[in-house]
């Protein structure tokens, strides 16, 4: 009787070191679309600045409803989804979503054009800290890798904004927004595949909840206990790494197609070529960054992305046209291949809140990038957009911080 536990104890912890590869690339899948339908909004900027008559500081208005509805609700969403995890808030959030694209096509002023980025922002901050959850329990023994494919998706959405400017939004319109609905049948429709998977995983993970009362502070996750004052400091660390990178993101992602067309005299499609690079570039760092984290440690991938970007970023903005396309690449690269990374080491660091931790760094960094467009919107109105470009780049310096992190958990 002893042989057949021993033999069944260890055919469930194989089981709980296996990564399923499926639930991965879906709720990966889901992410694209989810992060795709957000980048609608940003793809609409310059259409928006045109059909309603905007200036920079009401763009990054937009930006800031954005990023700051889904950046307060995530923590929110995940804090509770710790304690009760709810599966089917999933396609919920991305019903939400959808409404939100039919009002932006639709929208005839800004005040309406911002109640309609609140819809989509709250869809975001509800499918965030589960979608994380997740990834959490489809990982196996490659948490790092796996948070990559996961981020890998919302990147890659987030990509397409440039390419939608081009092919859909310069050609259609803000009308064009109503094609993001689509975006959001085919995330629910994904969901039905995910959402099923997700619910036997918690009763099987049911010894991994939170205790209420009485629990340790790593439950069942295997952790040893890690005291509270350690953790504060580590978070404050982190926090002001995911600052640093989201204000220097939010600068490039939002205004410098505008920067591109007023220094180097390009026409609206023409800056979208840069700032794709960027994004796609991302996209490879984020992916190939998880992979380099769980051999080397998420704290020296952390350190690698944000002073190996630091110096590329300070350049950029005092490059000829024909070198931008290639250094801009290589700044996405780096930068975001720490991303993932980070949202990874909060999870060590708070084993037994995973939503809550997703939700705090995920949520920060958005809520950051759209604290950052809101200011360097301003500046741009007040000061130009190539000073805001150049002090934007030395934020990342503030990337040694990192160097203060505790060494990862084992």
């Amino acid at each position: 009787m002893s042989g057949q536990q021993t033999q069944a104890d260890t055919k469930s912890a194989a089981v709980r070191s296996a990564t399923v590869y499926s639930i991965l690339f879906a709720i990966s899948s889901v992410h694209l679309l989810n992060d795709s339908m957000q980048a609608v909004v940003s793809a609409l900027f310059p259409i928006f600045e045109d059909s309603l008559n905007l200036n920079y500081s009401q763009i990054g208005w937009i930006a800031f409803t954005l990023n700051m509805t889904s950046s307060v609700m995530q923590p929110v969403v995940g804090l509770v989804s710790d304690r009760k995890p709810m599966p089917w808030m999933l396609p919920l959030g991305m019903l939400c979503s959808m409404a939100g694209m039919a009002g932006l096509a639709f929208a005839p002023n800004f005040w309406l054009l911002l109640l309609s980025v609140v819809f989509v922002g709250l869809g975001s901050a509800v499918f965030h800290p589960e979608g994380s959850r997740v990834v959490h329990m489809g990982a196996g023994n490659r948490r790092a890798f796996a948070q990559s494919i996961y981020q890998v998706g919302g990147n890659f959405g987030s990509t397409l904004a440039p390419l939608m400017t081009i092919f859909i939004f310069v050609p259609l319109g803000q009308r064009g927004a109503a094609w993001g609905m689509l975006l959001a049948a085919a995330a629910i429709a994904v969901l039905f595949k995910v959402v099923p998977w997700y619910s036997a995983q918690l009763a099987a993970h049911a010894d991994q909840l939170p205790k209420k009362r009485g629990g340790s502070a790593a439950g069942g996750t295997g952790f040893a206990p890690i005291s509270q004052r350690t953790v504060a400091f580590a978070l404050t660390i982190l926090f002001v790494v995911v600052f640093a990178r989201s204000w220097y993101a939010a600068g490039i992602g939002t205004f410098y197609q505008f920067y591109a067309e007023e220094q180097y005299g390009l026409s609206t499609k023409g800056a979208q070529v840069p700032l794709f690079l960027f994004m796609a570039a991302g996209v490879i760092g984020t992916f190939f960054g998880g992979m380099v984290a769980d051999r080397i440690g998420r704290k020296k991938m952390m350190l690698i992305s944000l002073l190996g970007a630091a110096p590329i970023a300070l350049i950029l903005p005092h490059l000829p046209l024909g070198w931008v396309y290639p250094v801009i690449a290589v700044l996405g690269l780096v930068l975001q291949s720490g991303f993932s990374v980070s949202v990874v080491y909060a999870q060590d660091l708070m084993p037994n809140k995973v939503g809550t931790a997703s939700g705090l760094i995920t949520g920060l960094a958005f809520g950051m990038g759209a604290l950052g467009s809101v200011v360097l919107g301003h500046f741009a109105v007040v000061y130009s957009l190539e000073e805001v470009i150049v002090a934007s780049s030395a934020l990342l310096v503030l990337g040694l911080l990192a160097l203060l992190l505790p060494k990862d958990r084992k």
